[in-house]
Order: C-alpha cells, then structure tokens, then sequence
C-alpha cells in the first residue's frame, strides 16, 4: 500500500513539471531526464547555464534551488513564498503551477 501511495506521488510530480515545462515552451520530456531537467529550469529561471554546477556542491545546491524556483515562481506571476514552496514541497507546488491557470511570462529583452 505505501509503494501504491509513493508511486502516485511520483507519477503527480513529473506530471506537474511535465505541465510546467510545457507551459514554459520547453520540451515536457525534459521533466523525466536527469540534469537536464535541472538545466531546463534554469533556462526557465532565467539563470545562466553555469549555475547547474552551484546545484551539485551540497548545502549550496539548497540556496541555489531555492533561488531558481522563487525565479520560476516570478515567471510564472507567482510570488516568492510559492517559489519556496516549490522548492520544498514540489510535490504539492508543481502539480499547482503545472495544472493551475499560471501562465508563463517570458523575460523582457530590452
């Protein structure tokens, strides 16, 4: 029964940011690929592709992923406590964002 429980956890998780990604412009697949999801919410973010080394030092990666999901939230017309919402509790913001009515407002290039 918690295997049942962990396995639709996981399935709602990748089908919110599959959503996200997707609202985003990106490519949904990217959701299920390590690292690339990671650069993909970089580019999301707007963040600069080096940053991905930031996210794999420990104890900097949980700064770092919780200053990229705040930005993800921005672009999304979400404020920052959604953002670290999503950071720390993706399981529950990601299916929000990804199937809520959020859209995502691309950044200005002015």
């Amino acid at each position: 029964m918690f295997l049942l429980v962990e396995l639709v956890i996981i399935i709602g998780i990748i089908a919110g940011v599959w959503k996200t990604f997707v609202k985003a412009g990106k490519p949904g697949w990217a959701a299920i690929v390590p690292i690339y999801n990671a650069i993909v919410l970089l580019e999301i973010a707007g963040k600069p592709l080096w940053w991905i080394i930031l996210l794999l030092i420990p104890v900097v990666n949980l700064v770092v992923a919780i200053l990229v999901m705040i930005e993800v939230a921005k672009r999304f017309g979400k404020g920052a406590g959604f953002g670290v919402g999503l950071a720390l509790l993706g399981f529950i913001f990601f299916p929000i964002l990804g199937f809520g009515d959020a859209q995502y407002q691309a950044p200005s290039t002015s």
